[in-house]
């Protein structure tokens, strides 16, 4: 399991291969967000996902699946646009967005499961 650092905030994000991901989503409220390296809106995405991380550190737990490198995992979770952001809540699917989201209307759907 590698760990992205993002160097402006002191928090991390999972980088999740399908090995690990039923393990790393089955307890507490889990962000996790689909996305591609090629993908524009997931650029655009990225940097407001890690933010939210940064804020939110010890309230749920925040993982990233590239779709390229995960795709029988991006298939069994019916992602066919990205990013795709899907919201667990002990291992158990409780929303999800597709496309960039606001910053603050993230909060608060993380903040609905908490």
């Amino acid at each position: 399991m590698k760990i992205l650092h993002c160097m402006t905030e002191k928090h991390h994000v999972t980088e999740l291969q399908e090995k690990e991901f039923e393990d790393f989503v089955k307890k507490g409220v889990v962000v996790v967000d689909f996305w591609a390296e090629w993908c524009g809106p997931c650029k655009i995405m990225g940097p407001i996902f890690d933010e939210v991380a940064g804020e939110m550190k010890g309230k749920a737990k925040f993982g990233k699946v590239d779709v390229d490198v995960n795709q029988d995992l991006a298939q069994e979770y019916e992602v066919m646009s990205i990013p795709t952001t899907i919201l667990f809540k002990n291992g158990e699917q409780r929303d999800r967005f597709v496309g960039v989201i606001e910053k603050e209307e993230l909060i608060e759907k993380i903040e609905d499961l908490i």
